[in-house]
């Protein structure tokens, strides 16, 4: 089933990518090279837009992707290849080469945003890629101002999960002055509990005392 329903989306995106490449090699043509400003930039969806695509057109309220994309909240995913939809890219590789994904502008992306936020707090559920990913885009900003850790690593054990938010702080993607906290337990047991106590708790005092909130610098503005 998400075959079927993936597949054609990976050849539609693909004909998107094409067709941006066409109308860039005519600009590029037409060019007199004048406006050395704005130079051409290739087109490619990263893995964050390929996520917010599959947002859209899944178009199923039961979905946190559909509401990521309603939202206009970026969902990372650097590692998007590592697994079912990697494998679906694959197989349209050998049906029709061609079709890219810029991981580059991603790394940008998430920095930035961390770069431009006048705080930042991390929710870092499990270990490994997502939480060093989201460390170091902290790093980026001397650190985090909030942050939680749930999983069950140890330090013993040498796994990125296992390292203490004190690490994080030796390499400046907690700040000094937060306050972490680390919570060894089963995430699917006790994120929830800790969602229901906190953000869910009381939604419209939340909402209401978040109003009007900027959480980011502009793009261009200092």
């Amino acid at each position: 089933k998400f075959k079927d329903w993936m597949a054609p989306l990976i050849s539609k995106m693909h004909d998107e990518q094409d067709e941006k490449w066409m109308e860039q090699a005519k600009q590029l043509v037409n060019s007199d090279g004048a406006d050395e400003k704005e130079p051409i930039k290739p087109f490619s969806y990263t893995p964050s837009e390929f996520i917010a695509r599959m947002g859209k057109e899944i178009n199923n309220e039961d979905s946190v992707l559909y509401w990521a994309y309603k939202n206009d909240i970026p969902v990372f995913c650097p590692a998007l290849t590592d697994g079912s939809v990697g494998d679906m890219i694959y197989f349209h590789s050998y049906k029709r080469p061609g079709f890219t994904l810029d991981i580059s502008r991603d790394i940008r992306r998430i920095n930035d945003l961390s770069v431009q936020s006048y705080g930042t707090g991390q929710i870092i559920i499990g270990g490994g890629l997502v939480k060093h990913h989201t460390c170091n885009a902290n790093l980026m900003r001397n650190g985090a101002d909030y942050s939680v850790y749930i999983n069950t690593g140890h330090e013993f054990d040498g796994s990125d999960g296992g390292a203490s938010p004190d690490e994080a702080i030796s390499w400046g993607k907690i700040r000094i002055t937060a306050d972490p906290v680390k919570v060894c337990a089963d995430a699917t047991i006790v994120f929830p509990l800790i969602v229901s106590q906190t953000f869910a708790k009381d939604v419209e005092e939340w909402k209401e005392s978040t109003k009007d909130c900027i959480c980011w610098l502009p793009d261009g503005e200092e």
